[in-house]
């Protein structure tokens, strides 16, 4: 899937986004909130082959390849699964200047960008474990 092409984007009013989302996925993807650290699903799951989903909208985001333990408390990846797949812009909040990383289709606050990752990409994408849903296999 092209995520270039605006025929893609997930468009959906706040009424369907809080149908379909659980109050907490919704805090976060709609709303830019943030799990609590350690306590997410996939913080600790290392090992195995997964494809990381957008909970929102199902867009393949990251693989398990790309996923390291940071120490931060939330999963961590060095690159999503394409350049499209994802979206960043900058994020002034809470009096910190970041990069936030949003659902490249529906637009889903997934998390932040630091440059404080492993090689190859010297990145880390720090990422909600309620914003990302695992399907195993690649």
């Amino acid at each position: 899937m092209s995520q270039s092409d605006d025929s893609d984007k997930a468009k959906k009013t706040d009424a369907e986004w809080r149908a379909e989302l659980t109050p907490e996925q919704y805090q976060v993807l709609r709303r830019k909130g943030t799990e609590r650290a350690f306590s997410g699903a996939y913080w600790k799951t290392h090992g195995g082959d997964a494809t990381y989903l957008c909970a929102g909208c199902g867009t393949e985001l990251f693989s398990s390849e790309a996923k390291f333990d940071s120490g931060t408390g939330w999963p961590s990846f060095t690159a999503p699964v394409e350049g499209g797949a994802v979206a960043t812009e900058t994020d002034s909040s809470h009096g910190m200047l970041r990069t936030e990383v949003t659902c490249g289709r529906c637009g889903g606050h997934l998390g932040h960008l630091f440059d404080d990752g492993p090689a190859p990409t010297g990145q880390r994408y720090c990422i909600n474990s309620i914003s990302l849903k695992a399907k195993p296999g690649k």
